[in-house]
């Protein structure tokens, strides 16, 4: 079975995590929102409501959803399912986050896939760390990873010498200071790609080299207003070729994209995605992409 090497394949597999076991209820919000550095305290009956609906999108596209469970060493954080893990074609790397309150979240990744009996071909560990969310397949060949808080030069070394045997061309991304430390910023705060040739990005905070090596590619750029990037509008799932998910309230986006040929859905995702900040492609982990569209 090959597993994900892609970001825009039809969506076969992911895996997710569920307000109910992530958020838990509203006093455990209460407590917790400020330590995960929420904008503000969601409301646990809007975070279900938004969340089924984002489920209701996915089931009508996706074969397969597996659901993390609940666990006592987790937090809020663990919604967003995409970062502790990332997929290649022979299995999965168990990342380590950058974000020291999230590197729990591993463990809890690591015995679901034995579960499933899903191939491990690595692990971060010691002083290396990574986000899923700075790992990007531009296609099946080529890996660009960011180079940020939540990256660092160890962990891309031993991402690079994983994944040698499977990637022609592993491009390193620095990625700016922006709002500081604290702040999440991933490389694909910048980029959701929703076709091979087709990428949703905010150019303002990309670097030039990366952005004429996205034109040289022949990639088109959706740009994504400065109001729209703060409402995730530049997080995009592609669930399969120029068919995306997005959140809702993110017009001139969505409208460029239906320009370009797509379908887009939305949801609304104030308490799940905004107030987190996480959209659609931080709250899922692909595990299988098939190639055809």
């Amino acid at each position: 079975m090959s597993y994900c090497q892609s970001m825009v394949e039809r969506l076969n597999t992911v895996i997710v995590k569920r307000p109910k076991e992530a958020f838990i209820n509203q006093d455990y919000l209460s407590k917790e929102w400020e330590k995960f550095n929420f904008i503000k305290e969601p409301n646990f009956t809007e975070a279900e409501n938004e969340y089924n609906e984002f489920i209701t999108i996915l089931r009508k596209h996706v074969e397969h959803i597996e659901f993390l469970p609940a666990s006592e060493i987790t937090g809020l954080d663990s919604l967003y399912a995409h970062d502790p893990v990332k997929f290649t074609g022979k299995g999965a790397i168990i990342l380590k986050s950058g974000k020291t309150l999230r590197q729990p979240e591993a463990d809890v990744y690591k015995k679901l896939l034995q579960e499933k009996n899903i191939p491990i071909i690595g692990e971060l560990t010691g002083s290396a760390v990574a986000d899923g969310g700075d790992i990007v397949w531009l296609d099946d060949r080529t890996l660009a990873v960011g180079r940020g808080y939540r990256t660092n030069d160890e962990a891309i070394r031993k991402i690079k010498e994983m994944t040698k045997e499977m990637v022609d061309e592993f491009i390193v991304v620095p990625l700016p200071h922006d709002q500081g430390e604290a702040e999440c910023l991933h490389l694909m705060s910048l980029i959701s790609l929703v076709d091979t040739n087709l990428a949703v990005v905010y150019s303002r905070l990309m670097p030039v080299f990366f952005r004429q090596l996205l034109i040289k590619r022949g990639i088109r750029l959706i740009e994504v207003p400065e109001k729209e990037y703060h409402r995730l509008g530049c997080n995009v799932l592609a669930l399969a070729p120029r068919v995306c998910v997005m959140v809702s309230g993110n017009p001139s986006t969505k409208q460029k994209l239906k320009d370009a040929g797509a379908t887009v859905y939305e949801y609304k995702g104030h308490d799940i995605s905004y107030l987190g900040t996480g959209g659609p492609t931080c709250l899922t982990c692909p595990v299988i992409r098939n190639s055809g569209g």
